[in-house]
């Protein structure tokens, strides 16, 4: 296991990249600590599997670093940074026996039988497939072959890391949280470092510790799953995270404070100085709710969703989503709409404006 340091890293496919959207990866500075279970989470072309590759090896950076316990492994190849890879689709060799498939990466690299038997075995009662070690694989379903192929990214001890490259993308939906829970205990247990990397954010969320989301090369935050959620750096992290996403308004800006058709909208804090008259106002739909007064709304639909509904209004040219629990108005009724103030933010240039209350600004 290791700690991994990406210092000033930055990639182009071009051979002589001259301007900011020729790199697929835009400047990269970041530290994964030891043990820990991260995630990169972001939209297909984002860059996210490029740095996976960068990290394994599988590609030299264009500029940059990669450290692994801050010894420097950029030009390194995969077969000399000690690290596992669970790609997409499972990679086992469908000739041999569960067992031969889980024992493979130990004896290529001369492990005593004894210790190979002790280590397959535990990995096999982890992954709760002991009853199955002397099956062929070819017969397996799809996400037993999965669960073998994390099995062998995870049956090494001698790791610096153990990289997942979407690996539940050809689960059926109702197996995928069986393996999400899976994958959440063996970090628990085997406590590797891990990064996962997946463009849906529920496989994210629940599995790590520590999340990096992603867009167009750069990070736009790092944080907890709660932070993400509950204070979004940037405007793309609201919209991403969340079923439905961030409600993104635009508004006017005068005097440190935000208005939306003329009407002041109370923000969680302070607005950072230098922030343009015109930006916009960032409020999750479960901190918005139905009131006698506030911004004057038409139900445009109502979605039952079990435990709650998801009210979608039209103020002006503004879609604005509220969670509702209880009673929900119709289609075309006029409502009026409040916003949580301490959960309602500014955004200048997508990224956010306002410090909490009582924040040094």
């Amino acid at each position: 296991m290791a700690k991994i340091t990406l210092s000033k890293l930055r990639h182009s496919y071009y051979p002589n990249p001259a301007a900011p959207e020729d790199y697929a990866l835009k400047q990269i500075d970041l530290d994964w600590q030891d043990g820990g279970a991260y995630a990169l989470l972001g939209p297909s072309g984002c860059g996210k599997s490029t740095l996976l590759n960068i990290i394994s090896g599988l590609l030299s950076p264009s500029e940059g670093r990669v450290l692994f316990d801050d010894r420097d492994v950029t030009r390194l190849p995969p077969d000399q940074r000690n690290i596992a890879q669970v790609f997409q689709f499972p990679v086992i060799y469908d000739t041999m026996t569960v067992y031969n498939n889980l024992a493979f990466p130990l004896r290529n690299r001369g492990v005593a039988e004894a210790k190979v038997d002790e280590r397959v075995r535990e990995i096999a009662a982890m992954l709760e497939v002991s009853d199955m070690l002397n099956h062929r694989a070819a017969g397996l379903s799809p996400d037993k072959k999965q669960k073998i192929s994390m099995g062998r990214g995870l049956v090494r001890d001698d790791v610096n890391v153990v990289m997942f490259d979407e690996p539940l993308t050809v689960i059926d939906p109702h197996l995928k949280w069986k393996l999400r829970s899976k994958l959440k205990e063996l970090h628990h247990r085997v406590r590797a470092t891990m990064i996962y990397v997946t463009h849906d954010q529920t496989e994210a969320l629940t599995f790590a510790d520590q999340v990096v989301v992603m867009q167009d090369g750069e990070i736009v935050q790092i944080g907890t799953p709660v932070e993400l959620f509950e204070r979004p750096e940037h405007i793309f992290v609201g919209h991403f995270i969340g079923s439905p996403g961030m409600n993104v308004l635009p508004c006017d800006v005068k005097d440190g404070q935000a208005f939306i058709d003329g009407r002041n909208i109370p923000l969680e804090g302070p607005v950072r100085d230098g922030v343009a008259a015109r930006a916009e106002i960032g409020v999750r739909p479960e901190f918005v709710s139905l009131a006698a007064t506030g911004l004057a709304g038409t139900v445009r639909k109502v979605s039952d969703i079990g435990r709650h509904s998801v009210v979608e209004t039209m103020v002006g040219q503004n879609r604005i989503a509220a969670i509702i629990e209880g009673e929900t108005p119709g289609q075309g009724d006029t409502v009026h709409l409040q916003f949580r103030q301490d959960q309602t933010r500014l955004y200048s240039g997508g990224w956010l404006a306002t410090s909490s209350r009582g924040a040094v600004t």
